[in-house]
């Protein structure tokens, strides 16, 4: 598996970098205190190397994008800081402390460094919890958004990925936007197809057939988001809100609770039942259908046809029209656990 090389790369760059730091504090406690001081070089080196390993571990959930973004309120807070440094700031300063303090340098010093690490953090941090329209403010005309991409990505779930019409919605060019499949859910799939159950296992392989089918169509980009530094404890559902929010995505799925839970935490959800829902023909009594009667009703006079969402309509006194498509005018709807129940009539043209 990919993430699995992935750890072993990091580990690979780890292991190099912990040699370089005890290779160069060698050489340098060699150089300057003597060949018999070398081990002190190699455990400073060896402290070094740990602690930006360990910082690097901290940073896990830290991707590349948050990372610009932090760089760019760092590069604000100390422009910042350097204005303020040159307003005269640093002479009042001066002037009001000039008899408290003995060595007005260091005071100089101290507050330079305060006032510039404390602009730059506060600008990283504004900068971090800023939205893409936020930045668009302050630089008018920009938007931090690739040009290849027509709209936010979409992450997809393990339900939607299963569903058959997926296939047909993303063929159709109904969405537009990047596909991204989370590891997780790539690896939720393959624990699937590899199930001793018969059916979870024929469920599993035909989602993994589906993604395949469209990666070659190449319809629209398809990716795999590795996202390392997810808490393993978390839910499935939580690690997918966690995703689109990190990336600014909206989530396809066909689970009515995740979509309720997404949405509360102010997540863009694309449900494909709602989706079916809303392209359901709406039917109203007196209106004009044109019907295929296909069999018998439970009425010996009913004939009955189906229309292409699949919703049944009984048509009174149409049996010998059976095999035949007619005019029909809808006279009542009744909504029941297995849908919607249409009845209706044979349409008589006016004298």
């Amino acid at each position: 598996m990919q993430s699995t090389r992935t750890k072993r790369s990091v580990n690979v760059t780890r292991l190099i970098y912990l040699l370089v730091c005890e290779f160069v504090g060698a050489m340098l406690a060699k150089n300057e205190l003597g060949p018999q001081y070398i081990w002190v070089g190699i455990s400073i080196g060896l402290l070094i190397a740990a602690f930006f390993i360990f910082v690097e571990s901290l940073m896990k959930p830290f991707s590349l994008r948050e990372l610009s973004t932090a760089t760019f309120g760092l590069g604000i807070g100390v422009f910042c800081a350097f204005l303020l440094s040159k307003t005269g700031l640093f002479s009042l300063i001066e002037i009001i402390f000039r008899d408290q303090v003995s060595s007005m340098s260091s005071l100089m010093m101290a507050f330079n460094v305060t006032l510039y690490s404390s602009l730059g953090f506060l600008g990283a941090v504004l900068a971090l919890r800023s939205s893409r329209n936020d930045f668009a403010f302050i630089i008018p005309y920009v938007q931090f958004r690739k040009e290849t991409s027509p709209g936010p990505p979409i992450v997809l779930d393990a339900d939607a990925i299963l569903d058959s019409r997926l296939t047909g919605i993303i063929t159709s060019k109904f969405i537009e936007g990047d596909i991204i499949i989370p590891r997780y859910v790539l690896d939720e799939l393959q624990v699937m197809a590899n199930s001793p159950t018969p059916a979870r296992r024929q469920t599993g392989r035909r989602g993994l057939e589906s993604l395949e089918e469209l990666q070659r169509s190449n319809l629209i980009p398809i990716s795999i988001h590795d996202s390392e530094g997810m808490n393993p404890e978390e839910t499935m559902d939580a690690k997918l809100v966690h995703t689109c929010r990190l990336l600014s995505a909206r989530l396809l799925t066909t689970d009515d609770n995740l979509t309720k839970a997404a949405r509360l935490n102010k997540t863009s959800v694309l449900n494909i039942n709602e989706l079916t829902q809303a392209l359901k023909p709406r039917i109203a009594v007196g209106e004009r259908i044109q019907l295929a009667l296909v069999r018998t009703g439970k009425d010996e006079h009913q004939a009955v046809g189906y229309l292409p969402d699949g919703s049944m309509i009984v048509v009174n006194h149409a049996v010998d029209k059976i095999g035949s498509t007619q005019d029909v005018t809808v006279i009542s709807t009744l909504q029941t656990e297995g849908g919607l129940l249409v009845f209706a009539e044979l349409y008589k043209r006016e004298a």
